[in-house]
This record gives C-alpha cells, structure tokens and sequence, in this order.
C-alpha cells in the first residue's frame, strides 16, 4: 500500500514539473516560446479560435472524445493541486513545531555556558591563592626532597654488602648483580673516600664469590636452558671474557659429543646412519642451538651490545661444528666404502637419504655452514662410487657371460643336427641377458632419483649424477667396454689366431654390428627417458657410440676370415711342404687334404650363414665345376704371342706370365669384408689360395708332381667356385697355381683333362 502511494505521489510531482516547466533540480527549463494561438498550453492561447479549429477539423464522436479527454485532465489536476497543499500544510506544521523546540533548548544552553563561566571564575582566583601562600616555600622543599633522595642513595651503598649477602644465600643471582651494576659507578667515583672503599671492596668480595658460583654452575652443565642464558648473561655482565665463555661451552660439549659411541661397522648402513644420525647429529643440533640461544640470539643490552659478541661467538661455533663434522663424516665415508655387493641398492639409499635429509637440519640452524655441503659431497661420491660398482658388475657379467659361451663352443654337442642352431641361440641369449642386466641396473640405479629421496631433485646432485653419472659412466662406459674388449680378442697372435675359437669372433661380430644397428639406440632412449626427461648436458651422441661398434664388427669379422683363412692355409702349406714332389708317384687320386679344405669350407660357409645374409654374387657361367686347366694358363695368349716368335728365338713362358700380369686386375687378399656370408667366404677362400699359391712356389715338381697339382686344383675348382662371389676369382688363382707348378717342373707333361676329371669325380 505505501509503495502505491509512493509511486503515486512520484506521478503526480511529476506532473506538476511538466506543468510548471520544472526540470529534476527544481528550476524552469528553458523552452522557446510557443506562438501558435491554438496550442494549450502556450502563452498565446486563445479559446476562440482553438474552438473554432476543433469544429471545422473533428467530428462529432471527436470533439466528444476531446471534451472527455479534458475533463478527466482538469478533474487530475484539480486533485494533484488538492494533494500537493495538504503535504505542503504538514511540512509547514512540522517546521513550525521544530523552531519551537530549538529556541527552548538553546534557552537551557545559556543558562549551563553561564553556570560553567562562574566556576571557572572561581577555580581561577582559588589557584592564585594557593600560589601565593606557598611561593615562599617552595624552594626549601625542593632542597628538603634532594636531600631526602640523596640519604635514601647513601642508605642503599651502606645496605649493599648485606643485600648482596643475603641475594647470594637466595641464589637471586640477577637481583644482585642489578643491585651491584647500580652503586659500581658511584663506588669507584667515590673511592678515595675510606668508608666508600671499604664498602667497595665488600662488594668485590662478595661479587667474586657469586661470580664463581656462575662458573661452577656454568661448567655443571646439567641446568635447564633458560638457567644456563641467565647464567651466561650475568657473567658477561661480571665482566667474564665471552671468549673464554664461548670456549668453555664448546669444549664442555665436545667432551659431551665425543662420550657418544661410535655405531658399529658391524651393522647394516641403514642402522649406522640411524645411530650416527640420531646420536651424534641430533646432539649437535641441540648443542648448535642451545649455544646460539646464549651467545647469538640473546638481545645484548647496554655495554654488552658494543662488543660484538654474537659475530665472535658465530664464528667459534663454526669452527667447532665443522671440526666434529669432519670426524663424522670420515666415519660415515668409510663406512660407505664398505658397501661393495650391488645386490640390494635400497638400504644404501635410503641410508642416504635419511643422512642428507638429516643434514638439512644443521644448515637451517647454522646458515653459511659448511656441513651440509661437505654432507651432500659424501653423498654425490656414494652414488657415483655405486655406478662405478655397477659398471664393473656389468663388465665382470659380461665377461662371464663370454666364458660361458665359450665353454659352450667348445663342448661337443650330442647331436650333430643341433649344432647349426647353436650359434643363434647362443647369439640371442648372450645379447638377451646383457639386455636384461643393464635394465636390472639402471632400474637400481633409479632409486638414487626416486621422488621420495630428499636430494634426488636437488640440481647439484640429479644433473650431473643422471648425465655424467649414469648415461656417460655407466652405460656409455659399458658399451664401449664391449667394443673395446671384443676388439682385443683380435690382437691374439700366432698362425692360428691364438686362443679365441673363430665362432666367438663371428658370433661377438654380429653382437657388435646388432648393437649398432638398433641395440645401442634402445638402451640409450631407455636411459634418457628414466633419467634425462629435463636434462639438456652436452652427452655422447648415439652417432658415436654406432660407430664405434661398426668399427668393433668389421674387425672382428676382418679377424675371424683371417683366421679361418689361416687354419686352412696351415693345412695347405703343410700338405705341400712335407710332400716331395719330384719323385712322387702318378696321381690315381685327390688327396685327402684337398678333400678336407673342401669339407672345412663347406663348414665354415654353414656357420657364417647362420648369422649372416647371403649377399650377393655375380652371375655364374654354366660350366663352372667343368672348367679346365692349362699348365701355361697364366698366359692364356701364349700361342698367339708364339707365332711371332723363331725357333731360334724360343718363347720365355715366364715373361709371358709376367706381361700378362701387368694387365690382370690386382686381387687384394687381405682387404675388409662386408657383412654378408658371400663376402666372409671370399676372403677366407682367397687367402687359402693364395697361400697355396706362395708355398708351390717355393718348390720344384717332377712330371707326376705336377700332374698331382693338376688333379687337385680340378677338385678344388669343383666346389670352391659356389662360395665366392666371383668364380673368375677363384679360376685367376688356381691358374695361378698349375702355372706356377708347371714353370717350376722339371719334366712339364701335363694330363690329359679328361683323366683328371675321372679321378676327381672318382674322388
């Protein structure tokens, strides 16, 4: 209801606005003046011709409506005209009675301003009396009260001995020392005087004796820490050096901290870095803490606050702390030293862990320490030392590892048809279990950077440990440790390759080339992605790493042909040098060491294959195993080169050779393989050969001898040429050989074709 009259009365003082002109803040707006004599409500209104245009231009239904229209507004106005008096009467009545109201209430007020200003008259005039009746005795009662305080100061010097007696018999230690610091000013001002001296030097005495019950109780140690800073405070008070104070103290504790037993060797590291943590450190953060309440943290007043004492005594306790640390921490390292088994890494980092975490308690009470620091050392050298542990637990499996394969290659197998299987599985499970050992090892080493570790994010620690640590000296280390150590295996000297079977030198061959081709990037991703998330420390790139285990292989595989070549070439030389070949009889038959050169390579070619591709070979000519063999054939032109010649002028076969050698492609003997089967039996095919050729050299041949070479290197074309890549390589050579045999015979008949290849597939 109020709100309808509210929102009514709005209305209508709106109104009234428009009708007077009245805009929000009460004045007229300024409008132009209308000069239409039929507008309403403008100045020149007028009715008659404002009638007369309400005829002329409305209907009769309009000028009714219009009627209508002005009679509700004149009825509106009349009542709005009606309401604004009546609210304006009240208002005016309102007023009336507030005026009323105010002229009583200033009326009371006068009459209290004129109470107050007789009163203060009055208080006036009574103080100005009083100031007269005492002005004459004013200044003999100043005199009186100096006097007075002065024989209450002399009553307190004569009074001191016996107070100071009776604080030392109460232990009210600091009242007596306040009492003394008060009359020791006035003592010694007024020491000449005998009865201030004698006062004095009770004083002393008895200062002397309380000073040096401070000191015993200072020494006893055994009060509570409050008691111990009010004792520390009235002996610097007493005048005692604060070194001296600070000194005692120390040595006190360090005679407390060296009573503390060592934890035993005897234990496990966890359990010794319990003790040494909960006996020694524990009792240096009390001892770091109490020492600072006395000497440092202790608000210096008066002269004490002039002597600097908290940066002497700061600096003492620094020297202190890092004097017993150091012996703590020597035990601590040798401890550490002690842990040589890998087996567990858990209690050696937890163990580190709690001592770090330990540590962090001693730099909050002592800022710009060097415990925490030399602590964190150890703790950077114990896990480094347990990567370096690693890699040679790592180093020793995989030479364990080496030997068992070993010992497998050399075990005869039971049955012939498992050995081919053999090599690869002896291939996989080795490159298996090396696999399987470094994730052991790094998955250990990750405990060192286990988010529940205090010092594992710290950056002086988790940087350097996970890039140099674990990726450059443990892994990186490793992988070249095997390419180093299957390198040496190919310094063995002697004919036969020294000790290292040639299956070891294929097999770690194709270990080296797997490790280069995806085993290297493997391990190294997995390592980056557990330990160098956020790292970015110059590392070794896997590039390197890729390479240098190339290097490793094609040694390894250049080794394993030279030796299997070396084996065979043995055979071959001694076959030919225990023979003599001038007197032998007319061959009826291969000799059997052709037949084993042919068997070993038949075997050696079975063994490559088992870890190595084919490769590729040019294409063969269809009477390979049928190709024959002339005595002269190094010089397959001779009868074109004869015709020029005179019987008088007798061809020399060997400058024949000699020219056509000039102009035949050089073979190189000794030049590096590549990874495939056909590559590796090329090699090893052209050093037997070539060694055959040198050793038939070196001989003279009968005509039986040389027709024995004849049938030989027929059997030997027979199979040899499947296993090289290019067949013209191996009949170059074997040429070679019955060229060289036949130059160096005494009676150069060779045999018929047709009869050595009788005895060869009768052989």
């Amino acid at each position: 209801m109020s709100s309808h009259l509210s929102c009514r009365r709005r209305r209508v003082h709106g109104m009234l606005k428009l009708y007077y002109g009245m805009n929000e803040e009460g004045k007229a707006e300024e409008q132009p003046e209308s000069l239409d004599p039929c507008d309403i409500n403008g100045p020149h209104f007028d009715p008659e011709l404002f009638l007369n245009k309400l005829r002329r231009e409305c209907s009769l239904a309009e000028l009714m409506d219009q009627e209508t229209c002005m009679v509700k507004q004149i009825r509106s106005l009349d009542s709005d005209m009606q309401t604004l008096v009546y609210e304006n009467y009240n208002k005016f009545i309102s007023a009336t009675d507030t005026i009323r109201k105010m002229k009583n209430d200033f009326k009371k007020m006068e009459d209290e301003m004129d109470c107050l200003s007789a009163n203060m008259a009055a208080i006036t005039e009574f103080s100005a009396s009083i100031s007269g009746t005492l002005q004459d005795q004013h200044a003999q009662i100043t005199k009186l009260s100096g006097v007075h305080t002065l024989l209450r100061k002399l009553q307190f010097l004569f009074e001191l001995p016996a107070r100071l007696n009776k604080c030392l018999e109460l232990q009210a230690y600091a009242q007596a020392v306040r009492s003394h610091r008060r009359a020791r000013c006035v003592l010694q001002q007024y020491s000449h005087l005998p009865s201030f001296k004698g006062i004095q030097d009770d004083c002393h005495a008895i200062m002397d004796k309380l000073a040096q019950e401070l000191r015993q109780k200072f020494r006893d140690g055994g009060s509570s820490a409050k008691d111990l800073s009010e004792c520390v405070e009235l002996l610097l008070q007493l005048d005692e050096p604060a070194e001296e104070l600070c000194d005692k103290f120390l040595s006190h504790a360090r005679s407390r901290l060296d009573a503390v037993p060592s934890p035993s060797s005897n234990t496990d590291i966890l359990e010794f870095i319990d003790r040494g943590c909960n006996e020694f450190v524990s009792s240096l953060c009390l001892v770091i803490t109490s020492y600072q309440e006395l000497f440092i943290n202790h608000a210096q007043k008066g002269e004490l606050a002039s002597k600097n004492i908290p940066q002497m005594a700061n600096g003492k306790l620094h020297t202190f702390v890092d004097d017993l640390a150091a012996r703590y921490f020597s035990l601590v390292e040798r401890r550490i030293q002690e842990e040589k088994g890998v087996a567990d890494n858990s209690l050696l980092v937890r163990a580190l862990d709690r001592f770090h975490r330990r540590l962090q308690a001693v730099a909050k009470l002592l800022p710009g320490s060097a415990v925490p620091n030399q602590g964190t050392g150890i703790v950077i050298r114990a896990a480094t030392e347990r990567v370096k542990q690693y890699l040679a637990a790592l180093q020793s499996f995989y030479m364990d590892s080496l030997t068992d394969v070993r010992q497998a290659l050399a075990t005869p197998r039971l049955s012939v048809a498992n050995a081919p299987n053999s090599l690869p599985e002896l291939l996989s499970s080795l490159s298996a279990s090396i696999l399987n050992q470094i994730k052991s090892v790094l998955a250990s080493v990750h405990l060192f950077t286990a988010k529940d570790i205090t010092f594992s994010n710290k950056p002086y620690f988790k940087g350097d440990f996970c890039s140099q640590g674990v990726r450059e000296s443990l892994v990186v280390s490793f992988i070249k440790f095997v390419c180093q150590s299957s390198r040496q295996f190919c310094e063995s000297a002697g004919d036969k390759g020294g000790s290292t079977p040639p299956a070891l030198l294929l097999l770690l061959s194709r270990l080296c080339l797997d490790y280069e081709t995806s085993t290297i990037s493997y391990i190294l991703t997995l390592t980056d992605e557990q330990f160098l998330a956020q790292h970015h420390s110059p590392v070794t790139p896997v590039t390197s790493l890729c390479a240098e285990a190339r290097e490793a292989a094609q040694k390894l595989l250049n080794h394993y042909v030279k030796v299997q070549g070396l084996i065979i070439s043995q055979m071959l030389r001694k076959s030919v040098e225990t023979r003599d070949w001038v007197n032998t009889i007319e061959p009826r038959n291969v000799r059997a060491v052709m037949k084993r050169v042919v068997e070993d390579t038949t075997s050696i070619d079975v063994q490559v294959g088992l870890l190595y591709e084919e490769g590729v070979r040019k294409a063969h000519s269809s009477d390979s195993s049928k190709r024959t063999f002339s005595v002269y054939s190094s010089s397959r032109q001779q009868a074109r080169y004869a015709a020029s010649y005179t019987p008088s002028a007798p061809m020399d076969t060997n400058l024949l050779s000699n020219i056509h050698k000039l102009f035949s492609e050089r073979i190189d003997i000794f030049s590096s393989v590549e990874f495939n089967k056909v590559s590796v039996m090329t090699g090893i095919i052209k050093i037997s050969l070539k060694t055959f050729l040198e050793c038939v050299r070196l001989r003279t041949f009968g005509r039986y001898g040389l027709q024995q070479i004849q049938v030989d290197c027929h059997y030997l074309q027979m199979y040899l040429w499947r296993f090289v890549s290019d067949e013209n390589l191996v009949h170059f050579l074997l040429d070679e050989i019955v060229g060289s045999s036949a130059h160096r015979c005494l009676d150069p008949s060779p045999m018929e074709q047709s009869v050595i290849e009788v005895i060869c597939e009768r052989g």
